[in-house]
């Protein structure tokens, strides 16, 4: 049976941003994270990050640094991310795993039984928004991270926006329980 998922952009979004995250010192949940995705757990929703790495093809840290970030989140987290997708091209790489291009979300398809229309993409970036848009997928902008300083870049808005994943998650879930957005 299809599942709904949330799709979660990483930095700005699930965790604070820090420009070009490297070492997992440095790493900061944000204090409502855990109850977010434990609400959308609860909830049937399988949790899946899709991130831009491109620290990675700019030779600033390693896939093992992002990988041994991506462990200790899930260990905050108590495992509760069901797949970490990225893509470590540079901007200008052509590829197309990089948001706003699909590539990550065909991954998670290709290994999930996900159900797009009842899925959303989340982010705090106009490009997560976009990925979201260009995957026939509803969308939330977060205004933590990026957020605030890209909600006026839109051309086409967002389904909702709100101020962090917690706020965006209680408004995904009254989406789910009444039918409405």
């Amino acid at each position: 049976m299809k599942r709904p998922a949330v799709f979660l952009d990483r930095d700005g979004t699930l965790i604070e941003e820090v420009n070009f995250l490297s070492r997992v010192e440095d790493l900061r949940l944000f204090p409502f994270t855990a109850d977010a995705v434990r609400l959308l757990k609860d909830s049937g929703y399988l949790v899946i990050v899709v991130t831009n790495q491109s620290g990675i093809g700019r030779g600033i840290y390693t896939e093992d640094d992002m990988h041994a970030i991506h462990a200790q989140i899930q260990v905050e987290l108590d495992n509760a991310i069901d797949a970490f997708y990225f893509c470590p091209h540079l901007p200008d790489g052509g590829c197309e795993c990089r948001k706003p291009g699909l590539g990550m979300i065909e991954s998670a398809l290709a290994n999930f039984d996900i159900d797009l229309e009842r899925s959303w993409m989340v982010g705090d970036k106009k490009i997560d928004v976009e990925t979201g848009i260009i995957g026939n997928m509803l969308t939330a902008l977060v205004l933590t991270g990026y957020g605030a300083e890209h909600q006026a870049t839109f051309e086409i808005q967002p389904t909702l926006i709100s101020t962090d994943l917690h706020d965006a998650v209680k408004s995904i879930l009254s989406t789910k329980s009444n039918g409405s957005i």
